[in-house]
């Protein structure tokens, strides 16, 4: 895909990852960029240095999502690229129920799972559900959901994190199945260590799962993760790999799972 007068929409975009994809999209040439963010502050920032739309959107409401799309297409006659791309990271294990996930709004231990598996789940169902009728009605577009080298290996230290994303991957794989033939592109961002506080504010907490992250390889900048995306849509791949490595360590994984585990367990002894 040529992002070049391509009508774009990037949700989680106020910071991190979705705001240099944004940056990006506008200096390709985009006919237009919707930076989508629950903090609309943080969106406003983003959008008006490059002449992009703001937009204030919580992802896990699927009338919001609609309403997002709906949007978009009023004001532009279409959306030729959705990049679902908010996320969050818990922190924890199966134990969960702490501060983590207070935001859910739900009482028990279960606030940290439902939270992220309604960031990084559902809000790529709400995405495809708001967007896909229009897209295949003109016969093309195309869906770039962030995942994380987690939805493909483990993120030691966040248990919800881990099972949700691969849970997203799945969710994709699927899409790709279901419409790639009519016209539908599919890719999965799946990078490792970024610069962005999902995962340097709680390195210098010192977390575990932070640490294990570090430990796995560079931790690359928002942009270089944004080189990666534009070179990926433009060869159509369903998996972006911003750490080419990744690929190296899903392919152990694949062939000696015992292996790979072991591995991932002196890793995560050695960072604690």
């Amino acid at each position: 895909m040529d992002v070049r007068d391509a009508v774009v929409v990037v949700t989680g975009a106020g910071s991190g990852i979705g705001a240099a994809l944004a940056r990006r999209f506008a200096a390709e040439g985009a006919a237009a960029v919707v930076v989508s963010d629950r903090d609309g502050t943080a969106a406003h920032v983003v959008a008006e240095p490059i002449g992009a739309t703001p937009d204030t959107t919580d992802v896990t409401d699927p009338a919001a999502v609609a309403d997002l799309v709906a949007r978009t297409e009023s004001a532009h006659g279409r959306v030729d690229l959705f990049c679902s791309n908010a996320g969050i990271a818990t922190g924890v294990g199966i134990e969960a129920g702490d501060e983590a996930g207070d935001e859910a709004g739900d009482e028990g231990g279960d606030k940290a799972w439902r939270l992220a598996y309604d960031v990084h789940v559902m809000a790529h169902v709400y995405a495809a559900r708001a967007v896909l009728p229009g897209m295949l009605a003109r016969g093309h577009g195309y869906l770039l959901n962030t995942v994380s080298a987690a939805g493909l290996l483990i993120a030691p230290g966040d248990a919800p994190y881990s099972a949700t994303k691969h849970a997203a991957i799945g969710l994709a794989q699927w899409l790709s199945v279901e419409y790639g033939d009519r016209g539908i592109g599919v890719s999965v961002l799946c990078p490792q260590g970024v610069s962005t506080p999902l995962l340097m504010d709680p390195l210098a907490a010192d977390h575990p799962s932070a640490r294990a992250v570090a430990a796995a390889g560079a931790i690359i900048t928002p942009e270089q993760v944004a080189d990666a995306v534009v070179s990926g849509l433009a060869a159509e791949t369903f998996l972006i790999l911003p750490h080419p490595e990744v690929a190296t360590y899903w392919s152990q994984l694949v062939a000696d799972p015992d292996r790979w585990l072991a591995g991932v367990r002196r890793m995560v002894a050695a960072t604690t």
